[in-house]
């Protein structure tokens, strides 16, 4: 189904009234930005909630009304490219306003996930999504039965001809289509399945008190203290959140074990031959190429995070470092908090030395009130950019400490966010891209920040910090997701004979883990529960690959442009705004660029090893 529902999103804030804790952690990052949804609602209550559901369910019954059972004979008469352009535009609509509806209650739920009137709210409407798309299920399994033949003799039809990228697309979904009553089936019942425990995973995270030095912190909070410069923190955080983890280790072993048997009796229906084939047919990939890519990172690994990390402990004058010293502070790196106009600075600064264009839609983010920055109790951890739905504009979300890695995060979310404004002329059909290119403009972002900073750093001692702060990023996105994929193939491998204890998930945990980390990282008891906490697992199976793809496709594109002539920022806004129009492989062609090519990854991830060498020398 196009149709977007809020089991796509993350989460999302308040309404009317201002959020209960807001800008704790203004502080020394200054005031912190909180969004404004009512580019969307004023309210949780708002009448034109309640109006846009109502209608939201008479169109879908029209809609079914009108065209369920009439697709193949009225296409293929004379006016059938007509016909079905009209068919495609009326469900385009639907689809933007169920995007409206869908993006406003995620938000909200997002900004605070344990408010019972939020929660209920956020049901209710994944509810009336769900219950109302059902009318729309017969369209696309209609479409996908209609002959080749006749489908592209209706594409001749000008009206229809603008969304061949779409049908094209949706057409490889038809081998995996089931009939139309077990479609039904599977889609209503995914809020009492999935849905549901997807919403446990985020109310129990965000519920979760992390009990360090006499404080009860959320978890983000207390995840930020790995981070701290004092070692004696960051170890009480590590065993705080191991501990924490482990009190609630059941449910988290019964979420994942539910969620893995719920995704293998839908593949096996379907009939995905591999764990993560679907995922791969929803991100346009092919299984070969991203095999590929994690062969590539796995055989790197000792040149890669084993070598950086040794390093590492070299400058903590230590042969090992525990495991949670793997993202601390460098005992060189400068102190103090970055304020947010800084961070916005920065990354703007950055933005409009590649592109004015690109700065002036992320400019907007800011000044139209698009970011919810501070952290606060019941808010959803980590970051996203949500793209609502073209009507609209994006919304981004972090929880902004003031921490050099925040602002790597501001300028990652911004390129979600600029390419998600970019791509959102092509209308909510063709808007959404893949994730693995969507990762491409998020991780460019990063790079066209760090390498602005890193130009701009005189000091050799803070040169080297910049240097090894953007390779551990690079190591946490790129071998660390990697190491993330391989662990998830493990337990949905596994689970299929049967339930995982979370003493099990664990063990598959710690053996990924261990690989990807090296010998240089000791990893002491607790980690062993550290997987709990990481909402990719239940939120989106496989997805995490995407971030590596990201990463090393950017490395291979970041070189072309430092030796372009001219002319590579047009190309690059021109390939964020084809949105899911075309394939990845025909965007990179103007690059050059082909991932297909099994040495592709080999030099992506060449540039990390090259920066460790620099590192190297440095001393």
């Amino acid at each position: 189904m196009t149709l977007r529902t809020t089991s796509a999103l993350r989460k999302p804030t308040k309404t009317k009234t201002k959020p209960k804790t807001s800008n704790k952690t203004a502080g020394k990052a200054g005031k912190l930005p909180e969004w404004n949804l009512a580019d969307l609602y004023s309210g949780i209550d708002a009448p034109e909630v309640a109006r846009d559901l109502e209608r939201m369910d008479a169109d879908c019954v029209a809609f079914e009304t009108d065209y369920k059972g009439k697709l193949a004979e009225r296409t293929a008469q004379e006016d059938g490219g007509g016909f079905l352009a009209e068919a495609v535009r009326r469900y385009e609509a639907i689809d933007d306003l169920a995007g409206r509806l869908g993006s406003y209650a995620g938000l909200v739920h997002a900004g605070d996930s344990v408010d019972p009137a939020i929660s209920k709210f956020y049901g209710d409407v994944s509810e009336r999504l769900t219950a109302a798309s059902v009318h729309l299920l017969f369209f696309a399994l209609e479409l996908n039965r209609i002959d080749d033949a006749v489908i592209e003799r209706a594409l001749q039809t000008p009206e229809l001809a603008h969304y061949r990228p779409w049908i094209e697309d949706l057409r490889k979904d038809k081998p995996y289509q089931l009939e139309d009553r077990v479609e039904q089936l599977f889609h209503e019942k995914s809020q009492s399945g999935y849905t549901a425990w997807n919403r446990l995973f985020d109310q129990t995270i965000s519920s979760l008190r992390f009990r360090i030095a006499g404080k009860e912190l959320a978890i983000e909070p207390a995840l930020n203290l790995l981070q701290d410069r004092d070692g004696a923190r960051r170890k009480a955080a590590a065993e705080a959140l191991a501990k924490t983890l482990k009190t609630n280790e059941r449910t988290f072993a019964l979420v994942t074990n539910t969620l893995a048997k719920d995704k293998e009796i839908s593949d096996r229906w379907r009939g995905f031959a591999d764990v993560a084939d679907s995922r791969h047919l929803n991100n346009r990939v092919e299984r070969g190429v991203v095999d590929a890519l994690v062969g590539s990172v796995r055989a790197a690994c000792p040149q890669l995070s084993h070598r950086y990390y040794r390093l590492k402990a070299g400058w903590f004058k230590k042969k090992k470092l525990a495991h949670w010293d793997r993202n601390a502070p460098l005992p060189f790196a400068a102190t103090g908090t970055i304020a947010w106009p800084d961070a916005r600075n920065m990354v703007l600064t950055a933005y409009r030395g590649f592109s004015p264009e690109m700065a002036s839609i992320a400019e907007r983010f800011f000044t139209d009130r698009w970011i919810d920055a501070p952290v606060r109790p019941g808010k959803a951890p980590g970051a996203f950019s949500h793209p609502t739905t073209p009507s609209a504009h994006p919304y981004v979300l972090m929880n902004y400490q003031g921490k050099p890695r925040d602002v790597m995060t501001l300028a990652h979310e911004l390129g979600h966010g600029v390419h998600q404004v970019l791509a959102a002329r092509n209308g909510p059909l063709m808007a959404p891209t893949p994730l693995t290119l969507a990762e491409t403009a998020s991780v460019f972002g990063e790079m066209l920040t760090f390498k602005r900073l890193l130009s701009e750093t005189r000091n050799a001692k803070q040169r080297q910090a910049l240097l090894a702060g953007k390779v551990e990023d690079m190591i946490n996105t790129v071998v660390r997701q990697i190491a993330f994929y391989s662990f998830e193939r493990a337990v949905h491998t596994e689970r299929k004979n049967g339930e995982l204890t979370a003493e099990r998930i664990g063990q598959l945990w710690l053996s990924v883990q261990g690989e990807s980390l090296g010998p240089a990282i000791d990893i002491r008891p607790g980690y062993e529960n550290f997987w709990m906490y990481i909402p990719h697992f239940i939120h989106s199976p496989f997805y995490v690959y995407a971030y590596a793809f990201g990463d090393c496709l950017v490395n291979s594109l970041y070189a072309v442009y430092e030796n372009a002539q001219g002319g590579f920022a047009e190309r690059y806004l021109a390939m964020l705004a084809a949105g899911g129009t075309k394939h990845y492989s025909e965007l990179l062609k103007p690059f050059g660029l082909d991932a297909k090519d099994p040495k592709f990854w080999d030099g992506g991830l060449s540039v990390i090893s090259g920066m460790i060498d620099e590192l190297e020398e440095m001393g």
